[in-house]
Order: structure tokens, then C-alpha cells, then sequence
């Protein structure tokens, strides 16, 4: 493997700088593709769907756990299978108690859920050690509606908003948000394909959420906002 070249510090750091002004240049067009994101249209939610959990049957209201917003990771498992994808296992794996508790934070409840059924899941999980929620959605229509179990006998496949050529079948990963307001459901994003590389941690999953980030400053109770310390922009 080569390396990159190497150089005195003055010359480093005039190609460091340079491409500092790319990173932020490449940091203010993602703000403004999240300001985007967050200003979709939405489309109600009117199908029932029902899934089985560890606590029985659940509704998809019921995945919310009482938080406004739901991100839903479509995770690869075949009722056929005896375990789960690899490369989704991979990310499960790096979901931890922490990230949950951050995202939870900011009324967004993270679910998965795969077509095995559940024994199959909560086995699963259990040799993972995970902890997050897992539903099945075995005998539904949800991962067929949401595009991330293709069947030519349900519908053309199509992935990612484009029709298969040659047509295929099986199960596709993707990530699906909802927003809930009262007894409403609204499904508001999808991303598929190498457009689920745009999550990391808990700020950039909330990135895809109606609401985002939410980081409104709230004053400490006590303290005045002169008292603010000074918030600089670091992407400037």
C-alpha cells in the first residue's frame, strides 16, 4: 500500500487549509439538503398494520412508544433465514444504549423491524446482546408497501424509486420515518441503498426526521441569556 506524500508542516498545512474550505463548503450544502429534507410533503398512513413484539401484538402507533417521530430500520431477515443480514447486523451492532437514550431524547423512537418471525428476532438478538426494539412484520404488508421486501407477484420490483431490470425478489434494506400527531400516522422519508450511508450517529439519523435536531437553547433555570456563552460557528 502506498503512502500519501510526505512534506514539511508548512506545505501540510496549505493543503490542510484548502481542504477545510471544501469541508465546510460540503457541511453547508448537507444543512441545507437537511432543511429540505425536513420540508417534504407528507402522506398519511391509513393502512393497519399490525406487528408481533416481545409484549404481543403491536400496532405501528404502538412503535412509537408514545414519542411524536419513528425511524424504522428495515433489517434484512428472510423468514427463511436462520440469521440476519450481515452488513445490517454490522450496523445494528454499533447501536448502542447510549444513541437510543440521545435519540429518545428528542421525542424519536428507533425501531427495527424484518419479516422473520419473531422467535427468530428475539434468538437473534439475544446472541447479539442488542437491545433496541424489534418487531416482526411477518404475515403484513408493510415491508412490501415500504419497498424492502420485492416480489413480482405483489408488484413490479422496483428499489430506490426505480424499477428493476431485470426484475428481482428478495429482501432490500432501507429506512423508513414517520411523524405522529394525535391519533394520526404520516410516513414522511424513506432512503435506500447507499443513501442509508448518510446516518451515523444520533444527530444524523435525527437529520432525517421532520423535526431534526431540535437544539433550540433553553436557558438553565437561574440564568439570564447575557449569561450565554458565546456559540461560535464552527463551519464558518
Amino acid at each position: 500500500m502506498s503512502l500519501p506524500q510526505i512534506v514539511d508542516r508548512e506545505t501540510w498545512l496549505s493543503a490542510r487549509t484548502a481542504l477545510l474550505e471544501k469541508e465546510k463548503a460540503a457541511t453547508r450544502a448537507r444543512d441545507a439538503l437537511n432543511a429540505e429534507r425536513r420540508e417534504l410533503p407528507m402522506v398519511e398512513v391509513e393502512k393497519d398494520y399490525t406487528f408481533e413484539g416481545p409484549d404481543g401484538p403491536a400496532t405501528l402507533a404502538d412503535l412509537f412508544e408514545g414519542r411524536s417521530q419513528l425511524i424504522v430500520t428495515h433489517f434484512m431477515f428472510d423468514p427463511s433465514w436462520d440469521a440476519g443480514c450481515s452488513s445490517c447486523t454490522a450496523g445494528a451492532d454499533e447501536v448502542s444504549d447510549g444513541f437510543l437514550r440521545h435519540v429518545n431524547a428528542r421525542e424519536t423512537t428507533i425501531a427495527y423491524v424484518s419479516r422473520a418471525p419473531l422467535p427468530k428476532l428475539e434468538d437473534y438478538k439475544a446472541e447479539r446482546g442488542w437491545t433496541f426494539p424489534w418487531y416482526s412484520s411477518f404475515g403484513s404488508d408493510f415491508n412490501y408497501d415500504f419497498g424492502v421486501t420485492l416480489d413480482p407477484a405483489v408488484a413490479p420490483p422496483a428499489y430506490n424509486y426505480r424499477p428493476l431490470d431485470p426484475p428481482d425478489a428478495g429482501e432490500v434494506p432501507g429506512l423508513s420515518v414517520f411523524l405522529r400527531a394525535e391519533d394520526r400516522i404520516f410516513h414522511s422519508y424513506s432512503t435506500f441503498a447507499r443513501g442509508m450511508e448518510m446516518t451515523g450517529g444520533s444527530y444524523y439519523f435525527l437529520d432525517l426526521t421532520p423535526l431534526g435536531r431540535q437544539e433550540e437553547w433553553e436557558e438553565p433555570k437561574g440564568r439570564s441569556a447575557a449569561a450565554r456563552p458565546a456559540q461560535p460557528d464552527f463551519a464558518e
